[in-house]
């Protein structure tokens, strides 16, 4: 069997695994999806300020829901599981099989980015549907763009962290932690500039903000070009790399206390 066939099949596993698992749907998926409604329609009215321009709120708030929904169908899911699978000896066990490691772990990053582009599909298309939000189209290349960079380097980022948590039980205490701090200060919930300038200075250190506004960068209506931001997605980029490097000396593939 051809490498690309033993993907598609361990990919197919995980989906299955993935959607019979009704904690992991609702997190990943209904929340943010709950997270866009409550938002849109609480302030989808008040107009948010974006590069010293005046936005509507929906505008906003589309591509900063999906923000959240990408970080925690890749970042979050990929971290928590992969803790789970090697202290419960999933992984030492694979290692031990005929099937190449590559491949399964190619497997659950496949399965961390269909489900973060079908929710960034579903939340676009409820803000379309429900609030009016334009959908990008001729800046639909820096969306997609910043899509790809940032399911790439959230993936990674949580085979990183997954070599930090020490225990199951702090998988998501620990992300979570992590998460929602940055999700705030990144001005997902709050617009950023109703933060203090500490709190958005240490926001841009971290790739969420960045990838927010690279996001909203493309849903803009103001947005010129191809929609780009450059400088955004170089943050993010970087990010990526580092979390890499992090990975590959960090990741175990058996439990702690062996």
């Amino acid at each position: 069997m051809t490498g690309a066939r033993l993907v598609w099949h361990q990919f197919r596993y995980d989906q299955r695994t993935f959607w019979r698992e009704p904690t992991a749907v609702f997190f990943t998926v209904l929340l943010p999806v709950a997270f866009l409604i409550i938002f849109a329609s609480i302030f989808g009215n008040d107009p948010a300020v974006f590069h010293g321009r005046l936005i509507r709120g929906t505008t906003y708030y589309v591509p900063g829901i999906v923000t959240l929904g990408l970080v925690t169908a890749t970042f979050v899911n990929i971290a928590i599981s992969l803790v789970i699978a090697r202290e419960r000896g999933i992984l030492k066990r694979v290692r031990g099989t005929p099937l190449p490691t590559w491949v399964y772990l190619a497997g659950r990053v496949l399965t961390s980015i269909v489900v973060a582009f079908l929710l960034t599909f579903v939340l676009v298309l409820i803000g379309r549907l429900a609030y009016g939000v334009s959908v990008p189209t001729a800046t639909l290349p820096g969306a997609l763009l910043a899509l790809v960079l940032g399911a790439a380097t959230f993936c990674a980022l949580g085979f990183a962290m997954a070599g930090a948590i020490p225990t199951e039980s702090a998988g998501p205490p620990l992300t979570n932690a992590i998460c929602l701090p940055l999700f705030f200060i990144s001005g997902l919930f709050v617009q950023s500039g109703d933060t203090p300038e500490a709190m958005r200075r240490v926001a841009d250190l971290f790739p969420v903000k960045p990838l927010f506004e690279a996001l909203l960068t493309a849903f803009d209506p103001a947005t010129a070009g191809p929609g780009i931001a450059g400088r955004e997605l170089a943050v993010v980029a970087l990010w990526g790399v580092g979390a890499v490097l992090v990975a590959l000396r960090t990741f175990r593939w058996t439990p702690r206390g062996e």
